[in-house]
């Protein structure tokens, strides 16, 4: 079985970027796994008139009908699905198994909260999609964090943002991400298949969650070695790339911004040879994490150069 991520109490709501890390390692997961092409089968989300669930609707043939929708969004084999509802700890849980059917168990307070019916089992039926592919982060948070990611770079993962509401006299969020770090995956989302998702928020705090994650993932595509880098930043890349060039080893750690300087070195420097003399092959590299995929790029410095990302093949302007 696995476990969804309950609904959070008034309060309880963490804001920001705490997983950040494991958010980008999980989306370098999936391009490994599944290929830019195969990717790309996720290109269009799930539509939110397929997951739509009035109070009015009855209660099982709705979540029969949404978690439907969430199969085929998912490309997961079409197959029996059987929902049903009873008293849990957590939001929800599904059946992990080999066979073609999906057994899922929501929380009983989704009988009266049918808006975010779908919000739940587009993180369960994440579930069965990641065993299904054998892919799996160590630990039950980061598996978690994995999930979340997953549910919302393939297209579903909007429902479980737009389920995030708060107000001064209660809370209530799905998921293990916090946020605006839903909204993170969803704009990482959106640069590579162009879609926006704002006008499918139907919670104002949802809205303002994703514009914060999504100022973060532009962030991610103006840090040096990049070339639309800041100025502040750039200045700092010269003056790291300087320290490192002068045998200062520390500058080619990675720094805040993520790039490390290896290779080729002037007297004395790190990449020198016996006695400090002599220059590394291939001269001096710098490395940084490519903004769309995060997989490390190392490209030489030598100015304006344009590099290719060997894993999501993203062609990147960058200036060293």
């Amino acid at each position: 079985m696995a476990n969804g991520g309950a609904g959070a109490a008034g309060g309880d709501v963490v804001h920001g970027f705490p997983h950040l890390e494991t958010v980008r390692a999980a989306i370098t997961a999936l391009y490994r796994r599944l290929s830019p092409e195969g990717l790309y089968a996720y290109a269009s989300a799930v539509s939110p008139a397929d997951v739509a669930f009035a109070d009015t609707d009855d209660l099982h043939l709705g979540a029969h009908r949404v978690a439907g929708a969430l199969v085929r969004q998912l490309r997961l084999p079409e197959a029996r699905i059987i929902v049903g509802f009873r008293p849990m700890e957590h939001a929800a849980s599904v059946e992990l198994t080999a066979g073609p059917e999906y057994f899922i168990e929501l929380n009983d307070r989704f009988r009266t909260h049918r808006r975010d019916i779908g919000a739940a089992l587009a993180h369960e039926i994440t579930h069965v999609l990641l065993h299904r592919l054998d892919l799996a982060f160590p630990g039950t948070r980061d598996n978690e964090i994995l999930t979340d990611t997953a549910t919302a770079y393939l297209g579903a993962g909007w429902l479980l943002l737009d389920a995030y509401r708060e107000d001064a006299l209660s809370s209530q969020k799905l998921g293990y991400l916090t946020p605006e770090e839903f909204g993170y995956v969803l704009a990482k989302r959106a640069r590579v298949f162009g879609e926006d998702p704002s006008p499918w928020f139907t919670s104002p705090q949802a809205y303002r969650a994703y514009e914060r994650g999504r100022a973060e993932a532009l962030r991610d595509e103006a840090r040096p070695p990049l070339a639309a880098a800041g100025w502040a930043g750039r200045r700092r890349y010269a003056r790291d790339r300087r320290r490192y060039a002068q045998g200062d080893a520390s500058a080619g750690a990675p720094q805040a911004s993520g790039y490390a300087f290896e290779g080729a070195t002037g007297p004395g420097g790190p990449g020198g040879g016996p006695g400090g003399t002599g220059r590394a092959e291939g001269g001096l590299r710098v490395s940084f994490p490519c903004p769309t995929c995060r997989q490390r790029v190392r490209v030489p410095v030598r100015g304006r150069v344009r590099a290719r990302c060997g894993l999501c093949r993203t062609v990147l302007e960058c200036d060293t």
